[in-house]
């Protein structure tokens, strides 16, 4: 074969699968793109099923809506096993099992794959631990009075709402908020820039006068 012949068919098949992940990529919305109403549909749908299986733990246990969610998947999956059975049987075809494209793809995670994201999770979980020691061992007093107040807002939110209650307003705001910020954000980012500025002349004024508090150094 001529080698300028085969070097076209290698780009163009090189072309081809780039594109073709390219579109993969697409199809597949991340959840910025969810949580700011990029596509409606996916939105709506991704914050139904959220909203749906919060609510639903907090009218049942977590086993009964995973046994009840198993359970209606398995209905789903046998009925149309058994239906295109009948299909078959009645045409008289050979078109075989109706879920082999999905039984043969290769469901299993590769190791490099598995250890990345381990080693991704040990530095989140590193990183929490060291900011743990360092606030509950009072390194900076601040600090360790900022966490204290907040617990301590907390046990007051705690004792309003339950956890499943916390996780279905915070489903709600997280779609409901980003697409406010977007309309609105040279108002917003005014106001969040006076309170953040308030509450940092606050808190330089508390440290000043807090005993044996530890200064924060200007690199910091």
């Amino acid at each position: 074969m001529d080698p300028m012949t085969q070097s076209a068919q290698i780009s163009s098949s090189q072309g081809i699968a780039d594109g073709q992940n390219s579109a993969a990529k697409e199809s597949k919305p991340s959840v910025k793109d969810l949580i700011h109403w990029r596509d409606p549909k996916k939105s709506g749908v991704a914050f139904g099923l959220s909203l749906l299986m919060l609510l639903s733990l907090a009218a049942f246990s977590v086993i009964s809506v995973a046994s009840y969610l198993l359970l209606a998947l398995l209905c789903v999956t046998i009925t149309f096993r058994i239906y295109k059975s009948v299909v078959q049987a009645v045409q008289k075809s050979s078109d075989g099992h109706p879920f082999k494209t999905l039984i043969d793809k290769d469901v299993s995670i590769p190791p490099e794959t598995f250890r990345k994201h381990v080693d991704a999770s040990l530095s989140y979980i590193n990183r929490a631990l060291k900011q743990m020691s360092r606030l509950f061992l009072v390194e900076d007093l601040v600090d360790s009075l900022k966490l204290a107040v907040v617990m301590w807002l907390f046990t007051y939110v705690g004792a309003v709402f339950n956890g499943i209650t916390i996780l279905i307003l915070a489903d709600i705001l997280l779609f409901a908020v980003p697409p406010v910020y977007e309309k609105n954000k040279t108002q917003i980012d005014q106001y969040i820039d006076l309170v953040r500025t308030q509450v940092n002349t606050t808190m330089a004024k508390l440290q000043e006068k807090l005993p044996g508090a530890v200064k924060r150094s200007k690199t910091e």
